[in-house]
């Protein structure tokens, strides 16, 4: 896993890293992309010597905070047209009621918490956005966002790879880790959602009987 990560890292240099984790921040279509793992392997390639260290904090912080921006002015100025059908299986209504009772309660904490979350880092800033959340506040915890995640998991790979010889032998696992550590508290949120588990399994349930009708 590691090699094709670095080998991918090294092909699309700077400009890829950042366009990489601009797109992941704040474009509805960036979800799938490896945000953690890739911010951590290029810090561990920076220990290398392969790539430049202020460079990457710098380039990621910047990429990061103008990816949730982007994203936020998305959900603000096109967002809220998603949920006007009432039928919309996606963007309903009340998905758009229950976003602005969440941020008003949880939302500064939320843009930062959410940077560390795969999936969720990429939506938080759009519904915020749709939810009219205060750009002032939200640009503040943007900023820290950015701040403990670009420049955070980057410099911790980095530090793995100068202070622990041979840990490139590890790295396989180190990212796999990353990567559950990452998604455990969606898991556990849906655990001890039960109106969230609920729709997971009514989804479930409608994409099985389409199956079943071809």
């Amino acid at each position: 896993m590691h090699t094709d990560l670095n080998e991918l890292i090294q092909n699309i240099g700077y400009i890829g890293i950042f366009a990489i984790v601009f797109a992941e921040s704040g474009l509805f279509f960036g979800f799938f992309l490896p945000g953690d793992s890739l911010l951590f392997t290029a810090g561990f390639l920076a220990s290398q010597g392969i790539l430049s260290l202020p460079i990457l904090l710098v380039g990621c912080f910047l990429a990061a905070v103008l990816g949730d921006s982007v994203g936020y002015v998305f959900g603000h100025k096109v967002g809220r047209k998603f949920f006007q059908k009432e039928e919309s299986f996606f963007f309903h209504p009340k998905n758009l009621i229950k976003t602005e009772e969440f941020y008003k309660k949880h939302g500064a904490k939320t843009i930062i918490l959410a940077r560390f979350i795969p999936v969720i880092r990429t939506f938080a800033p759009i519904v915020a956005g749709i939810g009219s959340m205060n750009y002032a506040t939200f640009i503040k915890y943007n900023i820290v966002g950015g701040v403990l995640w670009g420049v955070g998991v980057t410099s911790a790979g980095y530090l793995l790879g100068k202070t622990i010889p041979g840990a490139d032998k590890y790295l396989t696992l180190i990212i796999i880790g990353i990567i559950f550590v990452s998604i455990l508290p969606g898991i556990i949120h849906v655990l001890q959602d039960k109106e969230m588990r609920a729709d997971i399994v009514s989804s479930l349930k409608k994409i099985l009987s389409m199956g079943k009708k071809k």
